[in-house]
């Protein structure tokens, strides 16, 4: 029969090794104008923090916009960004985007056109990286109201480039065309009484 150890010494099953404490804050804007919208952005953020390495912290509505860019006669998004903390390296949450996209069925045959789902890394912490695999701050995120004006309903006082993103949308030239979204019916860019119109 083993000795009980002395007071002053401590079994070595008390000290496991520190968890990884390493997180990141980080943005993603998520989008979808084809199928049902609504129904494959709730997915989708459910499908992004289903990973233990992202948790999320918050949610912006959701807004009805015109598609900026790519071709002409698109039916409107659905848009939202979502506020995470991850342990990810940046490229690997990328790749773990990319891969919510995939099994949303996301193709990419003609650039900026219409699609199940886009989710793209907006900020992640502070970094800034030239990459062109991924670039950071995103490079359009800065004149893009779809993405910036859902950010400052989700977090009034957040900032991109040192500036509040409240008033970066309020100047990007897509401002206008947004409208709130309601979350009920709709289907193909095609809103059930879904959109909200301003008064």
């Amino acid at each position: 029969m083993n000795p009980a150890p002395a007071l002053h010494e401590k079994p070595v099953h008390e000290n496991p090794a520190p968890a990884k404490t390493g997180y990141t804050r980080a943005v993603l804007a998520l989008g979808s104008n084809l199928g049902a919208r609504n129904e494959t952005l709730s997915e989708a953020v459910a499908d992004l923090v289903d990973r233990p390495e992202v948790r999320l912290l918050a949610v912006s509505p959701i807004v009805q916009t015109k598609a900026v860019g790519g071709p002409a006669g698109q039916p409107d998004f659905l848009n939202m960004v979502i506020s995470v903390e991850t342990s990810l390296e940046p490229l690997d949450l990328l790749r773990h985007c990319q891969s919510v996209e995939n099994k949303h069925h996301r193709v990419r045959e003609v650039h900026w056109g219409p699609r199940t789902l886009d989710v793209d890394v907006v900020i992640y912490g502070d970094l800034k990286s030239d990459d062109p695999v991924l670039t950071l701050p995103h490079p359009f995120a800065a004149v893009r109201a779809f993405v910036l004006f859902p950010w400052a309903q989700m977090d009034p006082s957040a900032t991109l480039n040192g500036q509040p993103v409240g008033e970066l949308a309020a100047r990007a030239a897509d401002f206008p065309d947004l409208q709130p979204f309601d979350g009920f019916g709709d289907f193909d860019g095609v809103p059930d009484g879904g959109a909200v119109e301003q008064p």
